[in-house]
C-alpha cells in the first residue's frame, strides 16, 4: 500500500516547547502538506515563541481546540506529551543519542517515559535499543526512518547568510550544551577570548537555548570581526558554514559530523575514534589545527560511525516518518496499553489548564 497517499485530507498536529523544534519538523511539514494533508502547530510553554511562525501556518492555542481538530497524528520532538491528546503520538527527537547520563546513569535517550506510540529512529545504533525496549514493554513501535531534520542539510543553499565568501579563512563553529556540568562555555572562555583576538579563523558561536543568560551575555561581549555569535532557529546552515566545530556533549556535534566534517570535543562523556576529545584547555588549540588537516584515519572513523549513526542522505527521511505514521493509523496494531503516567499527567492537565475526561 502507498502510505505516503494515504495523507490526503489526514490532520497532523506539530507538538513543540522549544524554538529549534520549528526546524526539526518544518522538513516533515512540507512532505505532509505535498501529499494533501493539514497542518496545526501547538507552543507549550514559555520557552517557545509564536515570532518563529511563518505567516502560512496555523496555530492551535489550547487542548479544548486540539480535542474539536481530532489529529491523526502528533509529532514530538520533546520527551513528554499528554495522554489527553487524541491522535497517535510520535517522536521524532530533538537531537541525536549524544551519550549524556540521567542521574541513575542511563543514557537519557533511552528513557522510555509511557507517552508514544512509535518511535521514528535516525540509524541503527538506535534502532537496534529502541526495538529492544518496544519488546519488552509492548506499548509502542519502531520504526528506522532517518530524521526529518536533515533533510535539508545535504542541500546547499547560494544564499547561506553565515557564509562569507570574502574571507579566505577557515570558518569555526563553536557550540555548547547548557548544562555546567557538561558546557565548554565556563572552562574554555579565556581559550575562545584569545581565539576572537588573535583571528585565526572565522569563529561563529550557538549555544543551546538554555544556555545561563550571564553565560550569553559573556560571550556575546566577545563579538567582533572575528567572533560572531549568533541566536537562531535553525541551525543547519551554521553547520553547513563551518569546515570544523568545537563542541563539548552537545547532540548538535552529531549533526555536523554527518557532513563528514571533524569535530574537537572538550570533555566529551562518550568518546570515541570518530572525535577528537581534549581534557587540557591549553591543548584545544593544537587539536584545532590538526582536525583542519582531516586526517586520512580520522576521516575513515568518522564515515563508519556516520554508517551507524544516519545512512541515509537522500533528503527523504521526512517521507519515510510519514509513511510509517500513516502506516500506524491505518494497521492500528494492537498493543498493550500504555502506563497511566497519572502524576505526569496531572501535571500536565494543570500547566495546560485542561480537565476535561
Amino acid at each position: 500500500m502507498d502510505y505516503l497517499a494515504a495523507t490526503k485530507q489526514k490532520k497532523y498536529l506539530m507538538y513543540i516547547s522549544q524554538n529549534y523544534s520549528y526546524a526539526i519538523l518544518r522538513p516533515l511539514q512540507s512532505e505532509i502538506l505535498a501529499h494533501g494533508g493539514q497542518v496545526r502547530w501547538f507552543l507549550e510553554g514559555d520557552n517557545v515563541t509564536p515570532d518563529f511562525l511563518a505567516p502560512d501556518e496555523q496555530t492551535l492555542t489550547s487542548m479544548t481546540e486540539i480535542n474539536q481538530w481530532q489529529p491523526d497524528a502528533i509529532f514530538i520532538p520533546g520527551n513528554v506529551i499528554p495522554n489527553f491528546i487524541q491522535g497517535k503520538k510520535v517522536a521524532v527527537f530533538h537531537g541525536f543519542n549524544s551519550g549524556k547520563r540521567n542521574r541513575r546513569g542511563f543514557e537519557d535517550h533511552f528513557n522510555i517515559r509511557g507517552c508514544f506510540d512509535l518511535y521514528c529512529t535516525q540509524g541503527p545504533n538506535t534502532t537496534e535499543k529502541f526495538q529492544l525496549l518496544a519488546d519488552k514493554h509492548g506499548f509502542f513501535n519502531v520504526k528506522e526512518t532517518g530524521w526529518p531534520t536533515l533533510d535539508p542539510l545535504f542541500e546547499q543553499s547560494p544564499d547561506n547568510p553565515f557564509v562569507d565568501k570574502t574571507d579566505p579563512r577557515k570558518t569555526l563553529l563553536i557550540c555548547s550544551t547548557f548544562s555546567r556540568k557538561l558546557s565548554l562555555a565556563p572552562k574554555l572562555y579565556e581559550q575562545i577570548k584569545s581565539f576572537s583576538e588573535q583571528g585565526k579563523w572565522r569563529i561563529l558561536m550557538q549555544f543551546h537555548p538554555k544556555m545561563p543568560s550571564e553565560l550569553v551575555a559573556k560571550y556575546q561581549a566577545l563579538e567582533n570581526n572575528n567572533l560572531t555569535f549568533i541566536e537562531t532557529d535553525n541551525v543547519l546552515p551554521l553547520l553547513q558554514a563551518a569546515d570544523i566545530m568545537l563542541c563539548d556533549t552537545s547532540s548538535i556535534l552529531l549533526m555536523f559530523i554527518l557532513q563528514r566534517k571533524p569535530v574537537v570535543t572538550f570533555c566529551n562523556q562518550n568518546p570515541g575514534r570518530h572525535l577528537i576529545d581534549i581534557t587540557d584547555p591549553d591543548k584545544v588549540e593544537a587539536a584545532i589545527d590538526y582536525a583542519l588537516t582531516y586526517p586520512a584515519q580520522l576521516m575513515s572513523d568518522i564515515d563508519e560511525f556516520c554508517q551507524q549513526l544516519h545512512p541515509y542522505h537522500d533528503g527523504l527521511s521526512s517521507q519515510r516518518v510519514l509513511a510509517a505514521t500513516n502506516e500506524l493509523i491505518l494497521t492500528n496494531p494492537k498493543l498493550k496499553a500504555k502506563p497511566l503516567n497519572l502524576i505526569r499527567n496531572f501535571k500536565m492537565r494543570k500547566k495546560l489548564n485542561y480537565w476535561r475526561w
